[in-house]
């Protein structure tokens, strides 16, 4: 039996990939049913029928009878909005929070805006604040959205930044070796990621056409890619101790990242495997896979999960981690329903598988 609930969210932002996977998931959530999102496009738009940006979405609870409407902070407080989704650029995320959370509306970020905690990481997003003390103050507040290393802190959190997609899926695959402190970190971590054309978002660009990205494969943003700094602040590392390079894969979702690390003793599959099983078995959304099988991407696009696997050379020294995960739904919208989840008191993976 579905059991609905007094929830009140709105999304602002919808015309996106990740927008509308995170509307599709919302629409269909079944503690939503008796309050569907409110849908927000610019302040100086005009109200449009939502079907008519994502026909795909009719049919669903509530959606033929859904407009996205001018964003209005009076409207938000009116409608009584218990947690705004923003699926915004990161300097749109930046310039709103502030008042949202004033008006005590609590704030799942999409964007980058509130990921990064040390400003020589935040640099990146060249990041400019009318009020630097009351942003101050909001960015040390700001819980990290990753559930499977945060869920206790984003329960009670007014500001949750959900986190990069490539940053998911390289946190995910080597959250529990250092956790651990397995790893010989002087040896040093490489992490390389292979991303769909989506990743990059909707508005097109030079190396996005169609006529560049078909049968080919590139490296892009090599020392310089902005998820890094999400993968030192959370590992703890420096950048010394890990290189991530980023690929763009013709096919339009998801991701797959191969990583490299040396233990710091020489160790046995059966303790690996047991290591990423008992990290991971309160994670319902993280998919272990016994060696020697490998995470596959046509495993994972459409679903909300990460799976990974692993293989350990025979000198017991060398080990490979494979993690794949959708980069619309674990790496943004469906990530982004886990942190509401936990902060309303639902079951983390409702309405995710």
């Amino acid at each position: 039996m579905t059991t609905t609930s007094s929830l009140r969210t709105a999304v602002l932002g919808v015309t996106g990939y990740s927008g509308a996977e995170l509307v599709r998931l919302l629409l269909d959530h079944p503690s939503l049913q008796s309050h569907p999102p409110l849908l927000l496009g610019r302040a100086s738009s005009e109200s449009i029928a939502l079907t008519s940006i994502h026909p795909q979405l009719s049919g669903l609870p509530h959606a033929d009878e859904l407009s996205v409407v001018p964003f209005d902070l009076k409207l938000l407080v009116e409608e009584m909005i218990d947690i705004l989704f923003l699926a915004t650029p990161h300097e749109q995320s930046r310039e709103e929070v502030p008042a949202l959370i004033a008006a005590g509306i609590r704030v799942i970020d999409l964007s980058g805006a509130w990921r990064l905690q040390h400003e020589s990481n935040r640099a990146v997003y060249k990041l400019h604040d009318a009020d630097p003390t009351v942003a101050a103050q909001l960015q040390a507040e700001a819980v990290y959205g990753s559930p499977e290393l945060h869920a206790e802190q984003i329960k009670t959190a007014r500001l949750v930044a959900n986190p990069g997609c490539y940053a998911t899926s390289i946190l995910l695959a080597l959250a529990p070796l250092i956790r651990a402190n397995v790893l010989d970190l002087n040896h040093g971590i490489i992490a390389d990621a292979k991303s769909g054309v989506s990743g990059a978002g909707k508005a097109p660009t030079a190396t996005t056409h169609f006529m560049y990205a078909a049968d080919n494969l590139s490296a892009y943003a090599v020392f310089g890619h902005r998820h890094t700094g999400e993968l030192l602040e959370q590992l703890h590392l420096d950048a010394s101790q890990i290189q991530f390079t980023p690929h763009l894969l013709p096919i339009p979702r998801g991701i797959l990242s191969t990583i490299y690390v040396r233990l710091a003793q020489p160790g046995s599959i059966i303790s690996i495997q047991s290591l990423y099983d008992e990290f991971y078995a309160n994670a319902p959304l993280v998919r272990v896979r016994r060696s020697p099988a490998l995470p596959q991407i046509q495993h994972v696009v459409r679903t909300a999960f990460c799976d990974l696997g692993f293989q350990l050379a025979p000198d017991g020294n060398r080990l490979v981690i494979i993690s794949c995960l959708d980069n619309l739904l674990k790496g943004a919208a469906s990530q982004a329903v886990e942190n509401m989840n936990l902060m309303a008191g639902f079951p983390q993976s409702s309405g995710l598988r």
